[in-house]
């Protein structure tokens, strides 16, 4: 009997998860690019660190930190209180895929397959009026 490898394993576990998050902010941080998307987070990144790492560790099929600590996580309707347009997801997609090289994540199948789950939940995080896709502006 044969036992599937997640993706959390697959990512390398914990310290690769942890190192990736890191960099993530690091770079929303510190590079004007990201800065669409650095806007809508605290000055202080820590939490909002401690909480993408919780859940990106259940997503990925690890231990479930964030559904234990603060419970389902339902991202849209946490996020709905944030202007998420197509300016906003695509500074937090090109991060996040920086990040994924930066921090070295393994094999390149893994980062591909990572940044479309990315994408369609980005799409999914839009609620700015006229960047939701399937909408024309007005």
């Amino acid at each position: 009997m044969s036992q599937q490898v997640t993706p959390f394993e697959l990512l390398g576990g914990e310290k690769v998860l942890f190192a990736l998050v890191e960099r993530f902010y690091a770079l929303m941080d510190s590079e004007p690019e990201f800065h669409a998307v650095r806007r809508l987070h605290p000055a202080d990144l820590s939490g909002s660190r401690e909480k993408l790492f919780m859940f990106l560790s259940g997503w990925l099929g690890g231990p479930p930190l964030y559904a234990a600590r603060i419970g389902a996580p339902m991202l849209r309707a946490r996020h709905l209180p944030y202007p998420i347009g197509k300016a906003e997801r695509d500074a937090w997609l090109t991060c996040m895929g920086r990040a994924l090289e930066e921090a070295s994540v393994e094999p390149p199948e893994l980062r591909s397959w990572l940044m479309q789950q990315f994408l369609a939940t980005a799409d999914w995080m839009q609620n700015k009026q006229g960047d939701m896709p399937g909408q024309e502006r007005v």
